[in-house]
């Protein structure tokens, strides 16, 4: 049966309100199970990795070419799509999402997982979960409180990664049950007395964690590390980002 097709011209709709909520609230965005997508490109690449879409609105000319079962399709006037976009610049098209299972499985079974503690900017986990898609990465671990992976900052930085490579959410106390229950050894990207050249690294499986924009690798991390690992750079330059690290790693990770 094909779906139908509301319209709703009020910006106080229920339906309206949740979005707002959604965009700004992370504990409802976690009660509902939903989160906020932005752009038909993202919606694009929704539809082509099967993600759990369960509301799109548009604006008149932008309906999708393809109605599903089971999805909310809304029409809006631009208006409200500006009332409600989280862009500056809406394209017409925004949608929600059920989120993922948070909760990781009792064992990790992929070759290579990065571990982000701390990190407080959406854009830059955002970016790392794109990279991490990139390199072949087998997921992510997000723990000591990271910015939400189902922010629409963090989603729309993804690139579409977000349907595709699981990230999940873990307390620091977790941490170490998990990797040992599925053989993974913790390395980590800080300096310490055991500290190699991450060219030598020749690990097969591991877990790498990338610590926050400001304060690196938390101390209750670092000492779950087996070793730590540096990047070679020019003597004048103490440290990079966090995304421009995580590049790197992934990337010597995925030439092996």
């Amino acid at each position: 049966m094909r779906p139908t097709i509301e319209t709703i011209t009020s910006r106080s709709n229920p339906l309206i309100t949740r979005i707002r909520r959604l965009e700004r609230d992370r504990a409802y965005r976690r009660e509902t199970g939903l989160y906020l997508c932005d752009g038909r490109k993202l919606y694009a690449e929704a539809v082509r990795w099967n993600a759990s879409v369960d509301t799109v609105l548009f604006t008149p000319g932008q309906q999708p070419e393809t109605l599903s079962p089971g999805v909310r399709y809304v029409q809006v006037p631009e208006g409200v799509m500006e009332a409600v976009s989280p862009a500056k610049t809406p394209q017409g098209l925004l949608f929600l999402c059920r989120t993922p299972e948070p909760v990781p499985p009792k064992t990790l079974d992929g070759n290579r997982y990065l571990v982000l503690d701390g990190l407080q900017d959406p854009g830059n986990v955002g970016t790392i979960w794109r990279t991490a898609d990139a390199f072949g990465a087998d997921g992510l671990l997000l723990t000591h409180h990271c910015a939400d992976p189902w922010h629409w900052k963090t989603v729309r930085a993804t690139m579409g990664a977000a349907f595709r490579l699981p990230v999940w959410e873990v307390e620091a106390e977790e941490l170490a049950p998990l990797l040992e229950a599925s053989g993974l050894p913790l390395y980590g990207t800080a300096l310490r007395e055991d500290t190699v050249d991450i060219r030598s690294f020749k690990e097969g499986r591991a877990a790498v964690v990338i610590g926050s924009e400001g304060q690196g690798v938390s101390p209750s991390v670092l000492s779950l590390c087996r070793q730590t690992l540096k990047i070679p750079m020019e003597p004048k330059c103490e440290s990079l980002n966090a995304a421009a690290a995580a590049a790197v790693v992934l990337w010597e990770l995925y030439r092996r």
